[in-house]
């Protein structure tokens, strides 16, 4: 399975992003799509999506997309949200989430900041593909796309766009 990550779209879905994502199967979505259902289903025609509602996200967005997801990719378990954190400063929330669901990757947006980090304590892999919108404080609009096949992940790519 390829993967197209995103986050914090905030109502844009530029054709540069689309362009990055066109080989993938599938893109995960980790909140504040921005917009409602219109972006919602904007990327939902142009691949399948996975998302979760952010905190910006209205409540109408939320029936579709709800505020965390558990699911298992390629042998993987994975769990997504929108605010997450980062091993050793987890939301309290998420943290909850992650220890009683034991995921193999954790999925998050919220920050505006692409990180990719392994938490070693809880074993798995953190993504956060940083803001693929031009709201908030980041100078660097992000993505990510990677492979998952047979429980592993690998190829791992960012995009960057100067906002």
């Amino acid at each position: 399975m390829y993967i197209g990550l995103i986050s914090d779209t905030h109502g844009v879905f530029s054709p540069e992003f689309k362009e990055f994502l066109q080989p993938v199967d599938q893109i995960w979505h980790a909140g504040d799509f921005g917009g409602g259902m219109d972006l919602a289903h904007q990327i939902a025609q142009f691949k399948p999506l996975l998302g979760v509602a952010g905190n910006c996200d209205n409540y109408d967005l939320r029936f579709e997309h709800p505020l965390y997801r558990f699911f298992e990719c390629e042998g993987l378990k994975v769990l997504m949200t929108h605010v997450g954190g980062y091993p050793g400063r987890y939301d309290s929330k998420a943290r909850k989430l992650i220890d009683e669901l034991k995921p193999d990757i954790f999925v998050c947006g919220h920050s505006h900041i692409l990180k990719v980090v392994r938490d070693p304590k809880r074993e798995m892999l953190v993504l956060n593909p940083g803001a693929a919108g031009i709201q908030g404080f980041h100078l660097v609009r992000t993505a990510l796309r990677f492979h998952i096949d047979s429980g592993k992940i690998h190829g791992l790519e960012v995009f960057n766009l100067d906002r």
